[in-house]
């Protein structure tokens, strides 16, 4: 498995609750490790398998969410 961890960054959070429901869009994705969500910094860090989730999977799943996908900085590892 390729596994990566990026950071993504999200607009529109505003509350636990808005982290929350970005945590359970991006926790199902299949191909998803882990997710952590940052309120303070509108981001979240996820460990994936880059071999089954692209970008266009993390932008759908935070719009869907609710939210605006904003982009992936480089991976961390």
């Amino acid at each position: 498995m390729n596994t990566q961890t990026t950071t993504l960054n999200i607009g529109g959070m505003s509350c636990s609750g808005c982290a929350a429901s970005v945590q359970q869009a991006l926790d199902n994705i299949e191909g998803v490790k882990e997710v952590a969500v940052d309120l303070k910094n509108n981001s979240a860090a996820v460990t994936y398998n880059q071999d089954t989730v692209s970008e266009n999977d993390f932008d759908q799943a935070i719009q869907g969410a609710g939210y605006e996908f904003q982009g992936m900085d480089s991976e961390l590892n």
